[in-house]
C-alpha cells in the first residue's frame, strides 16, 4: 500500500464522463476514495457524503474522485440514480486499485475473495500523499477528509 510522503501514482482511468488523468491536476489537492461496489448501501452513503460536500472541496481547489472495479456504464447509472457530482473512476480494466494497494484478499463467512478495501488518500498540491484512511467507516468520513483538506491550507 502507498504510504504517507509517497508520490501519488500517475494513473489514468476511464470515468463515466470520459478520461481522468492525474497529470491534468498538477497544483491541486486530490482526494481519491476507493469503494467496493457502486450502488451498494455503504458505497452509496459515502459517495453521497462526498457529493454533499463537493462545493466545499471545490472552494479548496481539491479534486475528488471515487474509484471501484465497476465499469463506466455502472458508474454512470450510479451517478444518475443519486445525482452524484464527484468523478467516478471505472477500474474494471486497469490496475489503479493495485497501484494504491487497496485490492486485497477479504473473507466473508469463511470464503476468501479479492476485493477493494474501502480507503481514502489525500495528496497535496505537489502530488505527495499527506493522509491515508484505511478500512474506512462511512459515517462522518467525508466530513473528516474535508476538515483535513482545510488544515492543509493552514
Amino acid at each position: 500500500m502507498i504510504k504517507i510522503n509517497d508520490e501519488i501514482p500517475k494513473f489514468e482511468i476511464l470515468t463515466d464522463t470520459g478520461d481522468f488523468k492525474i497529470s491534468n491536476y498538477k497544483g491541486k489537492k486530490i482526494v481519491v476514495f476507493f469503494f467496493p461496489r457502486a450502488d451498494t448501501s455503504g458505497c452509496t452513503a459515502e459517495s453521497i457524503a462526498f457529493t454533499n460536500l463537493q462545493h466545499e472541496f471545490d472552494k479548496l481547489d481539491c479534486i475528488v474522485i471515487g474509484i471501484s472495479k465497476d465499469n463506466q456504464k455502472k458508474q454512470g447509472k450510479f451517478r444518475e440514480k443519486y445525482n452524484l457530482t464527484c468523478e467516478l473512476g471505472a477500474d474494471f480494466e486497469n490496475d489503479v486499485c493495485e497501484q494504491f494497494g487497496v485490492w486485497v484478499e477479504k473473507s466473508m463467512y469463511g470464503k476468501k475473495y479479492m476485493g477493494i478495501q474501502r480507503s481514502t488518500f489525500l495528496s497535496n498540491e505537489q502530488g505527495i500523499i499527506t493522509n491515508i484512511w484505511e478500512k474506512v467507516k462511512v459515517p462522518g468520513h467525508a466530513e473528516e477528509v474535508l476538515e483535513t483538506v482545510k488544515n492543509l491550507n493552514n
